[in-house]
């Protein structure tokens, strides 16, 4: 299972209002990211810089082709333009993914 981790950031004073629609995800956007076999999928804070991580069942590669095709995910992205922060691959359209420097298992 590949593993996938993300940066970004909340817009100033919006941290309640990221957390808030995250408490109310749509249905349909938890259906895509596990159609595209996305799992364990975790986001924290510090301050308002935000880490995400998942782990892609079917590979990173995949899991990116679904989310970028899928306009649940392109409406979700219109949704949280106001409060997030986040750079995109222009050739995924997804966060750029993170080098992984270490591992413990």
């Amino acid at each position: 299972m590949e593993k996938y981790a993300w940066t970004g950031r909340i817009a100033p004073g919006m941290k309640e209002e990221y957390v808030k629609r995250h408490d109310e995800i749509w249905p349909e956007m938890v259906e895509v990211l596990k159609s595209a076999g996305i799992k364990n999928y975790t986001i924290w804070n510090v301050g308002d810089t935000l880490f995400g991580y998942y782990e892609c069942e079917n590979g990173i590669d995949y899991a990116a082709k679904i989310q970028n095709e899928s306009e649940v995910v392109k409406r979700w992205d219109v949704y949280m333009k106001d409060i997030l922060i986040m750079d995109k691959d222009p050739v995924t359209g997804a966060q750029p993914l993170l080098t992984k420097v270490f591992e413990l298992d």
